[in-house]
C-alpha cells in the first residue's frame, strides 16, 4: 500500500486502522533451535512416541514448557505419527466377571509374538506384563516354545519379582499344556483363559504387544537369536524404566514396582 500510494507508515496504519506499533514490531523469540533439536533427538530414538510422551521426557530433562508449545514444534518438524485407519470397528464386550488389578502381582497377562531373524528363520517371543503397574518382567525370544519352556521362563522371573495370583492367557497349546497346569497348581496361581476368538479378554497384553512390535520389532534387524535377545532386553528396560505411561500418570512402571514390597528385577 505504501509503495502504491506513496504514503508514510503513520498514514497507512491510520487508513487501515491498525496500531503503528504492530507494524514495526519484531519478534524477540529465538528460533528455539536447542528445543527443536532435543525433540528431534527423542523422536529419532523413540520413533513411535507422540508429542505427549515427548513432552513428558522434556519435562524430565528440565524444560519448563507446556504441551501446546511442544505440539506446535512437533508439527512444524513434521514428526506427527501417521496411523492407518482401521477398515472396520468392532464393539467388543469384555467379560463381566473380570476385575481390575489393584496391586502389584495381582494379575499378569501373557502371550506370544511372532517375528523372524534377518536370515528368515522364524522366532517366537513370550511377552509377560503386570496389568497393574504395566511392568514387563520378561520378553523372551526362542526358536520354538513348549509348555515346559514357558514354565522355565515363569519360574526364573518369579524367583525375582514374586508369583502372581492370576495369569491371563489365551487358548494356545503352550498355555493349556500339562506342564503349565501342574506348575500353576503347585504355586497357587490361577490361569484365567480368554474365550476363543476374543482377544479383548486379554486386552492389556494385546496393547503391550502392539507397542512392542511398533517400537522394537519393526525398528530392528535381528542377526541372530542372541542379537534379538539383547535388543529386546534393551527395549524392555527402556519400557520399564524410562517410557512414560499415560495409564499410570506418565510414570515409568519401575516407579510403581519400587514403591511395592516386591524386589526390583535383576
Amino acid at each position: 500500500m505504501r509503495s502504491d500510494w506513496k504514503v508514510s507508515i503513520r498514514r497507512a496504519c491510520s487508513a487501515l486502522r491498525i496500531d503503528r506499533a504492530l507494524y514495526v514490531y519484531k519478534s524477540k523469540r529465538g528460533d528455539q533451535a536447542a528445543l527443536k533439536g532435543r525433540i528431534k533427538d527423542i523422536c529419532e530414538t523413540r520413533v513411535r512416541y507422540g508429542y505427549r510422551r515427548v513432552h513428558v521426557l522434556l519435562q524430565r530433562d528440565g524444560w519448563a514448557i507446556n504441551v501446546k508449545r511442544v505440539y506446535r514444534l512437533y508439527r512444524e518438524l513434521s514428526l506427527q505419527l501417521r496411523n492407518k485407519t482401521p477398515k472396520r470397528r468392532v464393539k467388543a464386550k469384555l467379560r463381566e466377571d473380570r476385575t481390575e488389578a489393584r496391586q502389584i502381582n495381582e494379575t499378569w497377562a501373557m502371550d506370544f509374538v511372532h517375528d523372524q531373524l534377518a536370515t528368515g528363520r522364524k522366532i517366537r517371543v513370550l511377552t509377560i506384563l503386570d496389568t497393574f503397574s504395566r511392568f514387563s518382567p520378561a520378553v523372551d525370544p526362542r526358536f520354538s516354545y513348549r509348555g515346559e519352556d514357558v514354565v522355565l521362563t515363569l519360574e526364573r522371573i518369579c524367583n525375582t519379582v514374586g508369583y502372581p495370583k492370576t495369569i491371563s492367557v489365551d487358548q494356545g497349546s503352550e498355555f493349556i499344556s500339562r506342564d503349565l497346569d501342574i506348575w500353576a497348581y503347585q504355586k497357587g496361581v490361577v490361569l484365567d483363559f480368554s474365550r476363543p476368538g476374543k482377544p479383548t479378554d486379554n486386552s492389556f497384553i494385546e496393547s503391550f504387544n502392539g507397542k512392542f512390535r511398533s517400537e522394537c520389532l519393526n525398528t530392528h534387524w535381528f542377526l541372530s537369536l542372541d542379537d534379538a535377545r539383547q535388543k529386546m532386553e534393551d527395549w524392555r528396560r527402556d519400557y520399564n524404566e524410562v517410557r512414560p505411561h499415560s495409564a499410570i500418570g506418565n510414570k515409568a512402571p519401575i516407579s510403581l514396582l519400587n514403591g511395592s514390597s516386591a524386589p526390583p528385577p535383576a
